[in-house]
């Protein structure tokens, strides 16, 4: 259940200070987020060219890949096993 907002009777809207500055705690995720955004970027120029990948990022992908492969797995075999112990309880 979301939480309502307060309603000032004199609040029109209107940002009277922006608090987008050095040293907050949200500036510096947007910064991180635009330097990720950026590389992932340089990284599609040079797939998009037919560079290769560095060793490391072809490590991070494999490593990625994998990981999807095993939360397929996971989420199947839990299933799997889920369906049996229903169906050992019915035949109980």
């Amino acid at each position: 259940m979301a939480r309502k907002r307060k309603v000032y009777e004199d609040d029109d809207g209107r940002t009277i200070v922006p608090m987008d500055v050095d040293g907050m705690p949200w500036y510096a995720k947007r910064m991180r987020k635009e330097e990720r955004q950026r590389a992932k970027a340089d990284l599609q120029e040079r797939i998009a060219k037919g560079e290769a990948l560095t060793r490391r990022e072809t490590l991070r992908a494999t490593f990625y890949a994998v990981l999807a492969g095993l939360t397929v797995v996971g989420i199947v075999g839990g299933g799997v096993v889920l369906f049996i112990f229903i169906l050992w309880l019915f035949w109980k």
